[in-house]
């Protein structure tokens, strides 16, 4: 699997650049779930890893690479019917 690429971006709640990337949340069920968030490199942050208001950070900022990994999964599950 590729690395995860990080993206550089301009966050107004600590006014400079930080590094984010798209991660998937640890799941403690049985059944793994595949949620989404974007986490940034400011650890020291108290919005981080929440992307909940007044933090920018969305999902939409990484729209084209979720849609590319939907895209992988539809293609496993076509492989796998077969």
């Amino acid at each position: 699997m590729p690395k995860r690429k990080e993206k550089d971006y301009f966050c107004t709640v600590v006014s400079e650049d930080v590094k984010i990337a798209l991660k998937v949340k640890p799941s403690l069920s049985r059944k793994p779930r595949h949620e989404l968030f974007v986490q940034c490199n400011q650890v020291e942050c108290q919005y981080v890893d929440q992307n909940q208001s007044p933090c920018p950070l969305r999902l939409d900022l990484f729209a084209e690479e979720i849609e590319k990994r939907e895209e992988r999964r539809r293609d496993r599950r076509m492989e796998s019917s077969y």
